[in-house]
């Protein structure tokens, strides 16, 4: 098998996730920094952090981020990977599928993505 390509990498839209979860279908893995998932989250999300620190000397990423995704989940089970705009869950979406996780999608966009359809879901504009 060939490298993984930014375009290779499982995507779904925010509206299409929103379908997923509220359909039970698929689970949802924050890979924001704790604190992040503290000020707020997706409800029933599960938070695993793909960097431990995030410094202006670089980015520390976290070394067990795969072996603690598999202890939460089997390779199998369909997930929702999401950070706050998109990039990090890219490189952890790509990550997962490398280590053998057969159904996980990037969340293009990210949490802000998210939030941002929730509220014109919620707040439609008039007609």
């Amino acid at each position: 098998m060939g490298s993984l390509r930014g375009d290779a990498i499982p995507t779904v839209n925010a509206d299409e996730a929103c379908a997923l979860l509220s359909a039970a279908a698929h689970q949802y893995l924050d890979v924001r920094m704790w604190e992040d998932f503290d000020k707020g989250h997706v409800a029933g999300a599960r938070n695993v952090p793909y960097y431990l620190s995030v410094t202006p000397h670089g980015k520390e990423k976290n070394p067990q981020f795969v072996e603690q995704v598999a202890a939460l989940y089997p390779k199998d089970q369909h997930l929702i990977v999401g950070c706050r705009s998109g990039i990090r869950s890219k490189l952890a979406t790509a990550d997962l599928v490398s280590a053998g996780f057969k159904n996980v999608r990037n969340l293009q966009g990210g949490y802000l993505s998210l939030l941002r359809s929730t509220n014109q879901h919620h707040h439609p504009a008039a007609a």
